[in-house]
């Protein structure tokens, strides 16, 4: 299936539409159907009775949102998800979510802790940072995004792998490749250079009106399948 690709600015102005009063999303539903579809993309590449653990790596941002969002969902979906969530923002959006994960038993996972849990895990979701991330990865996410280069743990990256420049793909800090790619919306520019296993697009909340003003296309995604596989 071929799809456009957007760039950063083009991904921006789509977000800001989805969020206007013409849009009429509020980020919380957005950020809830995007976790959803990374949720469900987990779900159909890694079966729950063979890759039942999964640590949920989470940003700062609206990526880590989607993470956390998702994690709730891999509950119910009977995985067992742990969170390393490192650098917790002060807003009420962002603790009501991590509180609806640790209401469900979610492991909260210390720095100290990571690389273990990395070994005993099954699956790594990347949910650190997102098309808005530019410049050096800075603490405390040198850490986990090293580790990601050096991990044999499929990784499946929420919306661009974090750490790559969203228009040219991987860095000399992070050349990682996951092992899944579920984008978010429409596929950014950085997708081009993804040679992993699985690329998804999830997002089902675009209308054809946005999507012809932007230019880009809306797949045929399946009864009620969230995310559909390009």
């Amino acid at each position: 299936m071929a799809l456009r690709f957007l760039s950063q600015k083009v991904a921006q102005a789509v977000d800001e539409e989805l969020m206007s009063v013409q849009g009429g999303f509020s980020i919380d539903q957005l950020m809830e159907l995007a976790g959803l579809s990374v949720a469900q993309a987990v779900q159909k590449s890694f079966d729950v009775s063979s890759h039942q653990r999964i640590l949920v790596c989470v940003g700062p941002g609206n990526n880590g949102g989607d993470g956390l969002v998702a994690a709730r969902h891999l509950s119910h979906f009977g995985y067992k998800p742990a969170l390393y969530y490192p650098k917790q923002p002060n807003k009420d959006l962002y603790r009501r979510l991590l509180r609806q994960c640790e209401n469900l038993g979610t492991t909260m996972v210390e720095n100290d802790q990571l690389e273990q849990h990395m070994d005993q895990t099954d699956v790594i979701v990347d949910a650190i940072f997102g098309f808005s991330f530019h410049g050096d990865v800075r603490d405390p996410f040198k850490q986990v995004i090293r580790a990601f280069q050096y991990t044999k743990k499929p990784i499946v990256s929420v919306d661009i792998p974090s750490g790559w420049d969203v228009m040219m793909g991987p860095t000399e800090q992070a050349a990682f490749q996951p092992h899944v790619l579920v984008s978010l919306t429409a596929p950014k520019e950085c997708a081009s250079h993804f040679r992993g296993q699985h690329h998804f697009l999830g997002g089902r909340f675009v209308s054809p009106a946005l999507a012809e003003k932007f230019q880009f296309d809306i797949p045929n995604y399946h009864q009620a399948d969230q995310v559909v596989e390009i």
